[in-house]
């Protein structure tokens, strides 16, 4: 007979429902920078919450700026003192990457986080 999986929590004290905050917790992100590609949804506009909501400058990086606009204002609404930029990126366009290189080393960040 089936028997359903346990949940177990690894050494790190998570398991597989353990939310991103949860996991994050404590962690201080301030100084660092992160690009999130397909941040305008699903995980990727998770990904980009919870990293602001821990204090990294995210650079969305999304194929619909609108729909990164969209996503931006709500984690603001969360996180009013969140660094956040919305930059154009499809990575099926090799011009759009060279663009987007362009002009995320024209901001004269580091980059320390690429998701």
């Amino acid at each position: 007979m089936f028997s359903p999986l346990k949940r177990r929590r690894s050494p790190s004290g998570f398991s597989s429902s353990s939310s991103a905050e949860e996991v994050t917790s404590g962690i201080d992100g301030s100084g660092l920078v992160a690009i999130v590609t397909g941040g305008s949804h699903g995980i990727g506009a998770e990904t980009c919450r919870v990293l602001a909501l821990r204090g990294v400058h995210v650079v969305m990086a999304v194929r619909n700026p609108s729909s990164g606009a969209r996503v931006k204002e709500e984690i603001e609404r969360q996180a009013p003192t969140a660094k956040i930029d919305i930059m154009e990126l499809d990575l099926s366009s090799m011009s759009s990457v060279r663009r987007f290189a362009n002009n995320f080393k024209a901001l004269n960040l580091p980059l320390n986080i690429l998701v």
